[in-house]
């Protein structure tokens, strides 16, 4: 049985459609592009890009499809809107971190999240993140809290002092 997924992110891009989606499969080992589409002579009073330049780009990361939109230089990407990356150990944490980081923006670096070298926005975060703050209340929860406001990269085990007490 074919599934279709409803809902399909387009993520605009001034011209970098396809360098994105490559940079993005090259990252996510279970993903591939699965369809270009070109502009063609229709339409160039509206979209002035040029006849058999990449419109779109269908790729799917780790089986989540997605759309790259080569649709001019008009939208920009912001922190509104991010893709959460969940780790299960700090190999996965600092894998994934290291590549998405790549040529982006270091000063948007906070709690876990990045801005890649296209601006687009993702938070690395250890897959019991939500674990931690169940509770807001609870004295561990706030150490948590505490401890990850004061990272750039997550770092498990610094979490996992904090929720405990531990002093290191």
């Amino acid at each position: 049985m074919v599934t279709t997924q409803r809902i399909t992110p387009c993520l605009w891009f001034a011209g970098e459609a396809e360098d994105a989606a490559k940079f993005y499969i090259g990252i996510f080992k279970n993903s591939k592009i699965t369809a270009t589409t070109r502009y063609g002579v229709a339409g160039f009073d509206a979209h002035h890009r040029p006849p058999g330049s990449v419109m779109t780009i269908a790729f799917e990361l780790e089986g989540q499809t997605l759309t790259a939109l080569n649709g001019g230089p008009l939208f920009k990407f912001s922190e509104a809107i991010s893709f959460q990356v969940s780790c299960a150990t700090q190999d996965e944490i600092d894998y994934y971190w290291d590549r998405l980081s790549a040529g982006g923006d270091p000063s948007a670096q906070a709690c876990g999240w990045l801005k890649d070298k296209f601006g687009l926005s993702w938070q690395v975060i250890p897959d019991f993140m939500g674990d931690l703050f169940k509770n807001e209340n609870s004295p561990a929860a706030s150490r948590a809290m505490e401890a990850m406001l004061a990272m750039k990269k997550i770092d498990i085990a610094a979490l996992r002092r904090a929720r405990d007490g531990s002093a290191s």
